[in-house]
């Protein structure tokens, strides 16, 4: 499944019937309390969906706890529902390239994504933007530009991504590459760690999801360069895309998604397939996400495992290109 704009906004559209019908068979089950599992620091993309999310699962839980198991990429959160009774109180809220890169690089993974996981849902699209800050001066103002001005100043060839395996990272290093440019890369623990450093002066760039990116414009610190998707971003729209700029084979968006631990039972994964679509058609929650460059959707849990399944595939050879390994 290849889900474009359209479909992401006709999705969004046609969830609130369908969640309105899934909200009325399911809503005398609920939770007390439901804990809502994201990778990533406060303050971020991935923790600001889960927290637009949770003030719309009343029906679902009581109370909806977002906890931020950051460290080793990601990975902590996905053990951390690994771990959990499939009884649908621990939710899962992840990068879909966690799922789908991370098989690649890492020779041992202490999860299996679609055997450990039961998919639920998607929760947005994005695109990723290439940012730099006061290190680099004005003059550059694009891609190539800054990858010239990398190449000329080593010392100050550097970017930070959300983490090492991210997709955000293999846009830096496949823009690097493919200039014949060593551009050394930082790993975060989330996109608004590498912000601070970029804000500060002690790191020339950062590639991350759009939103986390713009948040930060009004400093008048940060200057983006390009984004990835295959059309400019209307977060950005002033902004070229990698393609326009010349720079081949760079167009990728990314999702975030919902699962539970395996084993959930099909009433279970239903329940809250419904509150998750009708959460995410609640208005407050498309313009509340939208202000961090996320466009809300949503799917079935199907089509959330056919997309995970092409996406692994997709990264398998854009990974041996780069040549990266977790473990190098």
């Amino acid at each position: 499944m290849s889900i474009s704009r359209r479909q992401a906004i006709q999705s969004a559209g046609a969830a609130a019937l369908l969640a309105g019908i899934g909200r009325q068979a399911f809503a005398q089950a609920q939770f007390e309390t439901a804990r809502l599992i994201t990778g990533f620091a406060a303050g971020g993309t991935s923790d600001t969906t889960c927290r637009r999310v949770a003030t719309r699962m009343t029906d679902y839980a009581r109370t909806t706890v977002v906890e931020n198991k950051t460290g080793a990429g990601g990975q902590i959160a996905v053990t951390t529902v690994k771990a959990a009774a499939p009884d649908g109180a621990t939710i899962l809220q992840t990068p879909t390239s966690i799922l789908t890169i991370y098989p690649h690089i890492y020779k041992k993974l202490p999860y299996e994504p679609l055997v450990d996981l039961t998919p639920v849902t998607i929760a947005c699209v994005f695109d990723f933007g290439f940012a730099v800050g006061p290190m680099v001066p004005l003059t550059v103002k694009t891609v190539p530009e800054f990858l010239a001005w990398a190449k000329a100043n080593p010392l100050g060839a550097n970017f930070g991504s959300p983490a090492a395996g991210s997709t955000p990272h293999f846009i830096g290093a496949l823009a690097g590459k493919n200039a014949g440019v060593d551009l050394k890369h930082a790993a975060y623990r989330g996109t608004q760690p590498a912000m601070l450093d970029l804000l500060g002066g002690n790191l020339a760039a950062v590639s991350g999801p759009i939103g986390d990116i713009t948040q930060h414009l009004p400093t008048g610190k940060v200057r983006i360069l390009g984004v990835s998707g295959a059309k400019r971003s209307r977060f950005a729209p002033d902004v070229a895309t990698f393609e326009e700029q010349g720079i081949k084979n760079m167009t990728h968006s990314e999702w975030f998604a919902f699962f539970l631990p395996a084993k959930a039972s099909p009433e279970v994964v239903a329940r809250l397939n419904a509150a998750m679509k009708f959460a995410l058609s609640q208005k407050d929650v498309i313009d509340g996400m939208a202000g961090f460059g996320l466009e809300a959707m949503s799917s079935t849990p199907a089509e959330l495992t056919d997309l995970i399944r092409k996406d692994t595939a997709k990264w398998a050879p854009i990974v041996k290109q780069v040549g990266f390994t977790a473990e190098g």
